[in-house]
């Protein structure tokens, strides 16, 4: 088998289900070594690691809240620390409003607090990951970092004003990021993933409304929703040789939603 990342080190945030697990035991599969990262999803995040592990891959688990640079810091340090370098980094972490752990509530009343965590988490959890992970790649002068915006950055969603505007502002990170690492072999990307299956805020947009997936095919031009392993192959192919001219790269991966 043709392993396209051997030998090389990739760092998943938010790895402990769904989109940033999956990938994480793509990267492994390509043969690189992987740092799964999580912060409350403890117990998910060792799990993606004996998968890994149990499929003949290697991972250790790292717990990081990406809101405190603290953290960040020692998790970027862990990677190089364990392997030596940091190749490859997908910021996945975020939080979105699901009816369980975070209301869908107009901007009228939205509590401050609120928009604070979804704002802190989906955009200056990215920042302070780029910042740290980006001096390790230009000491390199390599390194591909993908971060997840989302589908709700190109269309507005009733009661998502925070998550909407944190995916809008991701956009602007990636471009500068993009300009600023290029000197430095650093490319720089965005996957924007439309409504996907078994993530944590499927699962409870899901379990608050088990009629959602009959409106799949109303307003996904394919027809259905996504599955983590269509995001996954995206986030790989970002990172390899294959998309090594592509930066600055906003990639919609939403079924069409975006066209309409």
């Amino acid at each position: 088998m043709n392993q396209r990342f051997q030998d090389k080190a990739a760092l998943v945030t938010g790895a402990s289900s769904g989109i940033g697990r999956v990938t994480a035991q793509m990267f492994a599969r390509e043969g690189a070594r992987v740092i799964v990262a999580a912060d409350f999803n403890i117990k998910g995040g060792e799990e993606t690691v004996k998968m890994i592990k149990e499929a003949g891959g290697e991972a250790s688990f790292v717990k990081c809240d990406v809101t405190r640079s603290a953290d960040v810091d020692a998790m970027v340090n862990a990677a190089v620390n364990k392997y030596g370098r940091l190749d490859y980094a997908f910021n996945n972490a975020g939080i979105g409003p699901d009816g369980k752990s975070l209301p869908m509530v107009t901007i009228a009343e939205m509590e401050e607090e609120m928009w604070d965590r979804t704002v802190d988490v989906n955009l200056k959890g990215v920042f302070l990951c780029m910042k740290y992970e980006m001096r390790q790649m230009i000491k390199q002068k390599y390194g591909a970092i993908v971060v997840t915006s989302s589908v709700g950055a190109f269309k507005s969603v009733h009661g998502f004003s925070a998550y909407c505007a944190s995916k809008t502002g991701l956009f602007g990170l990636v471009k500068v990021g993009a300009l600023e690492g290029a000197p430095h072999g650093i490319r720089v990307n965005a996957i924007c993933p439309g409504p996907t299956q078994r993530t944590m805020l499927m699962d409870r947009l899901l379990a608050s409304d088990p009629n959602m997936n009959e409106q799949f095919p109303k307003v996904v031009p394919l027809g259905r929703s996504a599955q983590p392993e269509e995001m996954a192959e995206a986030v790989i192919w970002l990172c390899s040789d294959a998309s090594s001219f592509v930066t600055a790269h906003i990639m919609a991966v939403d079924g069409g939603m975006s066209a309409i």
